[in-house]
């Protein structure tokens, strides 16, 4: 369903829709009957009933089979992917998912996590912002602020839970939820912790990790600037090379003693020297010592 000046994209996006797709932990899924719908930012309120905020780009209604995207967001083939990814979990998982879960598995099985994501992380550590997993749960819902945060956050706890399990992936979990295993309890046999306990160790792994390379990326920055300005120290000398050998040529440095005489009186002598020629009166004859001889 589109309007008509989107109706062309919205073809586009539904046959990509349509295709079967690899999950990480489900398989290759056929996603199956489906709605798509790509509506103006003016209708969005309506047709989610309130549910999509001013900001959002995208909504999915796993029991409808339904995804609302907007039309004029940034990027519409990662917000797709991320909402069939929501589809595709809870068609193979029938249990109550946690929201941080959720969102976390759309945001990295939708290939969103990024270093955009990272830098996200980087930025709650250096602020002392690292939520419980209930307050992540209020976060996913809340302000433009706090949500790109959030998304990140969620994808690194659905991260550590592929961790924490000896295969290094969600495998174990996915299959537990596909039988019917609650959550907490399908948890508890793939990683050994109940959700207090992950929460505590992924609340000191985000710390640990992400406040280490805000440390190092800081660090890092300042040896780049440093870096930048010996090169183009260096690079500005050797250009200026051949100009200060263009100048230095020909040139002489005068000795000092006839440093300050003018061109014209170079053959003068200084006071005092003796230049084995005869003095000259004021009218250039030679000089005369009036009184004679010395007697």
């Amino acid at each position: 369903m589109a309007w008509p000046a989107e109706r062309s994209r919205a073809i586009a996006l539904a046959e990509l829709a349509d295709q079967p797709t690899s999950w990480p932990g489900l398989g290759r899924r056929d996603p199956g009957p489906l709605r798509l719908i790509l509506a103006p930012a003016d209708r969005l309120e309506a047709l989610s009933r309130g549910r999509l905020p001013p900001w959002g780009a995208g909504l999915a209604y796993p029991s409808a089979r339904t995804i609302l995207l907007r039309a004029d967001s940034p990027d519409l083939l990662a917000t797709l992917r991320h909402e069939l990814a929501h589809l595709a979990l809870h068609q193979a998982v029938t249990v109550r998912l946690p929201l941080w879960f959720d969102e976390g598995y759309a945001t990295w099985a939708s290939g969103q996590w990024d270093v955009f994501d990272r830098l996200s992380i980087n930025l709650a550590v250096a602020r002392g912002e690292i939520p419980t997993l209930r307050e992540l749960d209020a976060a996913l819902r809340g302000s433009r602020v706090t949500v790109d945060a959030a998304y990140a956050l969620a994808a690194s706890a659905a991260l550590e839970l592929a961790r924490r399990n000896p295969t290094g992936t969600l495998d174990p979990l996915l299959v537990r939820l596909e039988q019917g295993t609650g959550f907490d309890q399908a948890l508890l046999a793939t990683t050994g912790m109940d959700t207090d306990r992950f929460e505590e160790v992924w609340r000191r792994t985000v710390r640990t990790r992400f406040g280490l390379f805000t440390w190092l990326a800081a660090t890092g920055f300042w040896f780049t600037v440093s870096g930048f300005v010996v090169l183009g120290f260096l690079l500005r000398r050797r250009r200026d090379r051949p100009r200060r050998v263009a100048l230095d040529t020909g040139w002489e440095v005068p000795d000092w003693e006839t440093a300050d005489q003018e061109p014209g009186d170079r053959s003068q002598s200084s006071p005092g020297q003796d230049t084995g020629a005869e003095p000259l009166s004021a009218d250039g004859s030679p000089a005369v010592d009036r009184d004679g001889p010395d007697r």
